[in-house]
């Protein structure tokens, strides 16, 4: 599948595409420091969603205490710049996950969170490479308005509010997926090979999320998937007062 046929059905899911403006700000060589900086930490942010989802929902304590712990080196880097950022010993997580019986759906969002939180971990640690490579820091950013405006609208019941919660993943999944694509023929070498690579992953992580989404849901989700899709368009195409990943223009 070329790249084309990838990006089909994130066009098709996604109710507006990036905005030029957007683009023509995250190509300035100024920029370049805060957007490799908030792209390390959306990457983390998807690593930690993911385990959150898993510990609420699909497995026992003991689980979820091993799965606090894959991720504790990495939050230590970055919210307490505790360690050097050389994570080789913690790329795997340290024991079998066991799955809650009374969630009918616990094992496939097992297998389809750990892999994740796995590929958003290695992706991290990529971009961390090309940051220390470039002399970019690791400085504090504020995070953007998106996933939060996206997040506020989730159902507080359940299982509304999971179902809610995998849709607006898919949103950000297919939205990164589709900025990294917009961006690749704008960059240096590097950062285009780098860009490109992430494609598949993103593309897969938004499918697995909707996928995920509609299996837990009796009903239909199309309703649900419209309304974030227009919430998510209006995050995307207005002004923003700040650059980010996932900013508007």
């Amino acid at each position: 599948m070329n790249i084309s046929e990838l990006l089909l059905p994130i066009s098709d899911f996604l109710k507006c595409p990036t905005p030029q403006s957007w683009i023509d700000e995250a190509i300035k060589p100024e920029n370049l420091p805060t957007l490799l900086v908030d792209h390390a930490n959306c990457e983390l942010k998807a690593a930690q969603t993911a385990m959150l989802l898993l510990r609420r929902y699909a497995v026992d304590k003991d689980s979820g205490d091993a799965l606090l712990a894959w991720l504790k080196p990495y939050e230590d880097f970055v919210y307490r710049k505790v360690g050097n950022g050389d994570f080789s010993d913690h790329v795997n997580l340290s024991k079998k996950l066991i799955s809650k019986s009374n969630f009918e759906h616990g094992d496939e969002l097992i297998s389809k969170m750990v892999l994740l939180i796995k590929e958003e971990l290695h992706h991290f640690q990529q971009v961390w490479e090309i940051m220390q490579s470039r002399g970019v820091e690791y400085d504090n950013l504020t995070a953007s308005r998106y996933a939060r405006g996206m997040m506020k609208h989730v159902r507080t019941h359940e299982p509304a509010k999971l179902i809610d919660t995998l849709i607006c993943g898919a949103y950000i999944e297919a939205r990164s997926c589709e900025r990294f694509a917009k961006l690749a023929p704008h960059l240096d070498q590097e950062l285009n090979t780098f860009y490109v690579s992430l494609l598949r992953s993103e593309a897969r992580h938004f499918q697995d999320y909707l996928n995920l989404a509609q299996k837990v849901s009796v009903e239909d989700i199309t309703q649900r998937v419209d309304f974030f899709a227009k919430e998510e368009a209006q995050l995307i195409d207005s002004d923003d007062n700040e650059f980010r990943f996932h900013s508007g223009y």
